[in-house]
């Protein structure tokens, strides 16, 4: 055995997210193996009702319970496999920072690439491994050669950080910004792909969708708009911020050219954590945002020249895909919809209250806006936590006036049971 190799050893460093000896291995795959020997034979919507098999889940959460934190839509919590993989390689780090980070955890990056490109179901050749969705979308937004005059269709209920790069562009390029409006939810995609082809001028060239809408959970018909943009010869850049490993799918099948997400949502990955993908033949096209030494190359890795990041982190998010893996995409899809829909259905027929989302599956999924006539959403939201320490996400934005509530394959019965109680006291006091 050479020296360095046995030194790797001494250290436990040979023991990787992937491999033998992970962290989930050792905390986790052994009751999360013996739930699922289970549950093999049911369904995903028939697993999604058992409380059996997620009582395990939730075990592996460390979620504080003074709280109840409906918020998931923001930044999901890790499990503790997640949350003992950093801050084992931060220790680790912090013993000789330049050799540990560089000469060891630096060479975690490729087999991580390659987990996440199996997750996604991508050649791992068009996977960049970055901080968040906005990190990722600002380099394609930015990173297109645009011209004055050009066009881009988007939405008034996309993400801010998303639009906000577009109206950069307007300002410093001179490109046309174009923003739809819709009334959500909108239960038919041909009204929603007609809304963006409508739009289409000679002068276009990229549309712009967001596959969760952040603000009430409307789910787009990516794959339609995608294919109804290539045959007006457009691009499309989608934000899979609130879709990836959570609804199962694999971003080549949405027909989209850039796809970007941030995998401390749905995932559970250390905060801070985001993936972009862009499809093989359009990465020569796309300028890094922070500068490489060859800008125009064919190689996803030039979109990685982030100079010190954090490694601990990074490394991470092994153990949450491993996690997430142990679960299964569709498994989860339908646990997180069914605790969705478990509240909602609930407080639907509750007068003064109001449901600002589909519930049918192909519409939304986790998120869910709710309101109460007469009752502002900052107050609601302020109310929930105050009386019963709720937590949820007031908004007040465009046409959109609710609360948001983001259930996780965490989230307890009796929590939402909590929850409901609570909806239908303030609505039957007015306050």
């Amino acid at each position: 055995m050479s020296g360095r190799k046995q030194f790797l050893q001494q250290l436990g460093l040979m023991a990787g997210a992937f491999s033998a000896n992970s962290l989930f291995n050792e905390l986790h795959a052994a009751e999360i193996s013996s739930a699922n020997s289970r549950v093999n034979h049911l369904s995903p919507i028939s697993v999604a009702a058992d409380e059996d098999y997620w009582s395990v889940i939730q075990q592996a959460y460390t979620v504080s319970p003074q709280i109840i934190n409906l918020n998931n839509g923001g930044v999901s919590p890790s499990p503790r496999v997640v949350q003992e993989a950093v801050e084992r390689y931060n220790k680790l780090t912090n013993e000789g920072p330049s050799y540990f980070m560089w000469e060891i955890l630096d060479q975690g990056r490729e087999p991580l690439r390659e987990k996440l490109a199996e997750l996604g179901g991508c050649n791992k050749e068009e996977i960049v491994i970055n901080r968040n969705a906005t990190e990722s979308l600002n380099t394609v937004v930015l990173g297109l050669d645009l011209k004055a005059g050009d066009e881009v269709i988007g939405c008034k209920l996309d993400y801010p950080n998303h639009m906000n790069a577009w109206k950069q562009r307007a300002m410093r390029d001179g490109i046309v910004y174009k923003q739809l409006s819709f009334n959500f939810p909108v239960e038919n995609d041909e009204e929603i792909v007609a809304a963006f082809e409508n739009a289409i001028t000679p002068k276009t060239k990229i549309i712009h969708v967001t596959h969760v809408i952040n603000w009430v959970g409307q789910i787009l018909p990516v794959r339609k708009i995608s294919d109804m943009a290539h045959r007006h010869g457009l691009e499309v850049v989608c934000d899979g911020a609130h879709s990836f490993a959570l609804l199962d799918f694999k971003i080549p099948d949405l027909g989209c050219d850039y796809f970007a997400t941030s995998l401390h949502k749905f995932l559970s990955a250390p905060i801070g954590s985001g993936m972009m993908w862009i499809k093989q033949d359009k990465i020569s096209k796309i300028w890094p945002l922070l500068a490489n030494g060859d800008p125009r190359g064919t190689n996803i890795r030039k979109f990685e020249t982030l100079g010190t990041r954090s490694f601990p982190i990074e490394q991470g998010i092994g153990e949450a895909i491993n996690f997430q893996l142990a679960i299964g995409n569709k498994r989860k899809e339908e646990r997180v919809r069914y605790l969705k829909n478990y509240w909602a259905e609930r407080v639907i027929n509750v007068p003064k209250v109001k449901i600002k989302t589909s519930l049918k599956s192909a519409y939304s999924c986790a998120i869910c806006g709710v309101s109460i006539d007469g009752i502002p959403p900052r107050e609601l939201e302020r109310i929930l936590f105050n009386r019963y320490k709720i937590h949820t996400v007031p908004i007040d934005y465009e046409n959109v006036s609710c609360v948001r509530v983001t259930p996780h394959v965490y989230t307890r019965l009796p929590e939402l049971d909590k929850f409901v109680r609570a909806i239908k006291e303030i609505a039957a006091a007015g306050k």
